[in-house]
């Protein structure tokens, strides 16, 4: 039987703010600071390396602010309205995060292909410089979320944003040295594509997870078919159905399951132990179980699998 992985199990999700609430602060103070210098730089030398990489940066502080924005409201305590409080503002962040860059890398990629046949002079010298600075930034704050990219999709996202911009700055640093060796000013258009064809690469798997769990998939890193063996060979459990596995928030899982025991009672054993192994087994979180003693004169209604 395969076993779980048990490496990308989530953390406490209560942890999750008060981790990396410095590292988010600091990412976004640092880039901010870069993207403003980028562009004043990017129009004095007219490059649109520079003036693509600074739009990719605003757009990853604004990514960082809301990373960092829903991961404290995923702290927020429960209400009679909200009764699992805020957690899902995260997912709905990571969706959003990814979606911006997705439109942000569109009108980068637009004008690279106009300026490949219109290129215009670039200052070579200065794109160097501005982006070398880039690779430092990013490489620090990439850094700084590196032991969290593993445990939650916001954190990981701000993880690949800061790698990737760190890759193509280095991209950068290197289309101008070529720009001085050659003089093709048309690599300042070929790099900025290929700055859009890394932020896609990098973007399109955050978001595919992110919309799924909006759509209330099981997480990626739960196999829902190990789950049910699991819950399946409990002592006296002889039927699983009406099982749904959910993410609460980028960081918590839910499950609730229709267990059919024959011998049904109150069990509190026994449903510590449940919630206990599905956390440690599978990371999952929150778990509602439902016992049923399987009298075929009242069946539920809920056990076939085609029923919602």
């Amino acid at each position: 039987m395969v076993k779980p992985d048990r490496a990308r199990l989530p953390p406490d999700p209560s942890r999750a703010a008060e981790d990396y609430g410095r590292a988010f602060l600091a990412g976004i103070v640092l880039n901010l600071g870069f993207v403003v210098a980028e562009a004043v730089f990017g129009v004095l030398s007219h490059s649109l390396a520079l003036l693509a990489d600074a739009a990719h940066n605003l757009s990853d502080v604004l990514s960082l602010a809301l990373a960092w924005g829903a991961t404290l409201l995923a702290r927020r305590l429960p209400t009679q309205r909200r009764t699992y409080g805020l957690r899902r503002s995260s997912i709905l962040a990571a969706l959003l995060n990814s979606l911006i860059l997705l439109v942000a890398v569109g009108g980068i990629g637009w004008e690279a292909i106009r300026r490949i046949d219109e290129p215009e002079p670039v200052a070579g010298v200065t794109v160097i410089w501005v982006a070398a600075v880039g690779v430092a930034i990013n490489g620090v704050t990439a850094w700084l979320f590196a032991p969290g990219r593993a445990d939650d999709l916001n954190v990981r996202g701000a993880f690949l944003h800061m790698a990737a911009d760190a890759a193509v700055s280095l991209g950068v640093v290197l289309a101008g040295l070529g720009m001085l060796v050659t003089g093709w000013v048309w690599l300042d258009s070929a790099v900025s594509l290929l700055i859009v064809s890394v932020i896609v690469i990098g973007t399109w798997s955050m978001l595919r997870e992110s919309l799924n769990l909006t759509l209330d998939a099981v997480p990626e890193h739960i196999e829902p078919a190990l789950v049910e063996v699991y819950l399946a060979g409990l002592p006296g459990v002889v039927a699983v159905h009406d099982l749904h596995i959910w993410g609460m928030s980028t960081t918590e899982t839910a499950l609730t399951v229709h267990l059919v025991k024959p011998d049904a009672s109150i069990d509190d054993a026994l449903l510590n132990r449940i919630n206990k192994e599905l956390h440690d087994k599978f990371g999952i979180d929150h778990t509602t179980v439902q016992f049923e003693l399987g009298d075929t004169t009242h069946p539920c209604k809920q056990a076939p699998a085609h029923v919602v």
